[in-house]
């Protein structure tokens, strides 16, 4: 699902409150246990799914693997703020994700991130 980032960007530059309400950027770099890696995908797959069908502020989830080292794994995510991004971790089904995979994940890396540039295709 694409998301034409210019566009939604473009009314929290001109805002009033462009400073309160501006869109949370988070990457996460996960490394996942090998053998689990199919059951892991599914899960994540599952999440990322439910996440953006269900909730207004989820806006992007993408992720993908390192060709060379498939347990590496990196989902880029923007929520419409800190407070969407707040919400989404107590919804139900990133609990089930984190609950399902707790045991297959072997390093998780958080790093949150400023735009320089975003754009997409639809």
């Amino acid at each position: 699902m694409a998301l034409a980032f210019g566009l939604f960007i473009a009314p929290f530059a001109n805002s009033a409150n462009a400073q309160e309400k501006k869109p949370m950027i988070r990457i996460a770099r996960i490394v996942v246990d090998s053998v689990r890696l199919t059951e892991y995908r599914a899960a994540l797959k599952e999440g990322i799914e439910t996440a953006v069908r269900l909730e207004p502020g989820v806006l992007t989830l993408y992720a993908v693997y390192d060709r060379e080292r498939p347990t590496h794994i990196t989902v880029f995510e923007i929520y419409a703020d800190e407070a969407a991004y707040k919400l989404h971790i107590q919804t139900p089904h990133f609990l089930k994700y984190k609950e399902t995979v707790k045991d297959m994940v072997k390093s998780l890396e958080l790093v949150d991130a400023v735009p320089i540039g975003l754009e997409s295709k639809h």
